[in-house]
């Protein structure tokens, strides 16, 4: 199972980009859970300056906009 965390500061963006991932993920029938974050202490930490980021098992993987869906799929099938 993935873990995945949006960091945000809780705007329309970052709920939306993580209410994105869950419907993927549902439709994919990938087992994920996703978590929402607004620790600033957290984004300092993945060196994180725009918002909503995305973390994958603490990884990382995107950040200053909403993902696409193509991304996304492609963060969830990936081994």
């Amino acid at each position: 199972m993935k873990t995945i965390t949006v960091l945000g500061s809780g705007c329309a963006k970052c709920t939306k980009t993580a209410e994105t991932i869950q419907r993927v993920a549902e439709a994919l029938k990938v087992d994920v859970t996703v978590i929402k974050d607004s620790s600033p202490q957290l984004l300092l930490q993945y060196g994180v300056m725009q918002t909503p980021a995305v973390l994958i098992d603490e990884q990382l993987m995107h950040s200053g906009s909403i993902p696409h869906r193509s991304e996304i799929e492609q963060w969830l099938l990936a081994e």
